[in-house]
């Protein structure tokens, strides 16, 4: 699927990487509607631990950019195969999250909505940042990309000459923005000059 998304929902699970989220749900904004982001516990505690915010905090920066949903709202719009997006990306998403989209096993809303995106035949981007891999983990990834969704694991390139983290940020969230098809400017590609 290339073909750009009108709409766009946004799970941050409990992997590290929370700030790759973060940049994706500012920079979508530019290509489609941002309906809402789905939050769980465990990435509450990852952006404690990796950016220094509380949960209130991480709560108010993501709804800047669209209404936010906990993990056990079921209540949200984005719980229902009758309202889902064009397309969904999981980032970063947890090998916990992973499995649960892999095996159908509906038990938060994040794998609920995805469940939906895949049944719906809609565009599903989950973006693993976990290293090393087992036997496990690539099995659920290769679950999942059988089932339709796209892998994006959140490894950094450097052909782009990256002078700053940030630089490597926006190249992981705009490798997100490429598999959701939504335009950007956030890294520069291959063989585009600097």
């Amino acid at each position: 699927m290339s073909c750009r998304p009108e709409s766009v929902s946004l799970a941050v699970t409990g992997a590290s990487g929370v700030v790759v989220a973060l940049r994706v749900a500012e920079a979508v904004k530019e290509c489609a509607e941002l309906r809402g982001i789905i939050l769980t516990r465990a990435a509450v505690e990852v952006a404690r631990h990796e950016l220094g915010l509380s949960g209130e905090d991480l709560a108010a920066a993501l709804a800047r950019h669209a209404p936010v949903y906990m993990e056990d709202d079921y209540s949200s719009p984005l719980a229902s195969s009758s309202n889902q997006p064009d397309a969904m990306a999981v980032v970063p998403a947890s090998t916990k999250t992973i499995a649960l989209i892999a095996h159908g096993i509906a038990s938060n809303l994040v794998a609920r909505a995805a469940l939906a995106i895949l049944r719906l035949g809609r565009r599903l981007v989950v973006a693993p940042r976990e290293t090393p891999l087992g036997v496990a983990e690539l099995e659920n990834l290769l679950r999942l990309a059988r089932m339709g969704a796209v892998v994006v694991p959140l490894c950094p390139g450097f052909y782009h000459k990256p002078k700053s983290v940030e630089d490597l940020v926006d190249f992981m969230a705009g490798k997100v923005l490429d598999a959701l098809g939504c335009p950007h400017r956030l890294y520069r590609r291959w063989g585009e000059q600097a």
